[in-house]
Parts: structure tokens; C-alpha cells; sequence
């Protein structure tokens, strides 16, 4: 436990982010399983909206700093590349 007043503050701070982290997180794999569940189904408008989706959360993660911006790109770059095999 912190002993300092700043210290114990902090720990407050870093729980609440935590929580926060957590949540865009689990928000990220639902809206990437939801993308590939739509993909393996080969369902083209239901997988076109779900990368939407997935681009967006990904770049609001991104400009948080919950993930890395590359992190987000490499991401976009490999839901878009598994969108146009199926589109083809």
C-alpha cells in the first residue's frame, strides 16, 4: 500500500483507467468476432458494416492509447485484406 497522499492517489487513478482499458478491450474482441463470425458466413453487407465498425473502434483505441497506432493500421489492414478475399 502507498504511503504517500500522491501515491494513493495514483492508485486510484490507475484503477480507474484500468477499467476503462478494460472495457475498449473487450469492446475491440467482440467487434473483431462479430467481423469474423460475418466473414466466415460470407455474408458481404453484414461483413461490410461490422469492418466499419471494427475500423472505428480500433482508431478510437488507437487515439486513446490503448493499442498503438501501427497496432490499429496492421489491425484495419488485415480485416480489409480478409474483406476483399471474401468480396472476390
Amino acid at each position: 500500500m502507498p504511503n504517500l497522499k500522491s501515491a494513493k492517489k495514483r492508485m486510484r487513478q490507475n484503477e480507474v483507467c484500468r477499467e476503462r482499458n478494460l472495457h475498449v478491450r473487450t469492446r475491440l474482441k467482440n467487434v473483431r468476432s462479430t467481423m469474423m463470425d460475418a466473414l466466415e458466413a460470407k455474408d458481404a453487407e453484414g461483413s461490410e458494416t461490422a469492418f466499419r465498425t471494427y475500423c472505428s473502434v480500433l482508431d478510437k483505441a488507437a487515439k486513446k492509447g490503448i493499442i498503438k497506432k501501427n497496432t490499429a493500421i496492421r489491425r484495419k489492414s488485415n480485416a480489409a485484406n480478409n474483406l476483399r478475399k471474401i468480396a472476390s
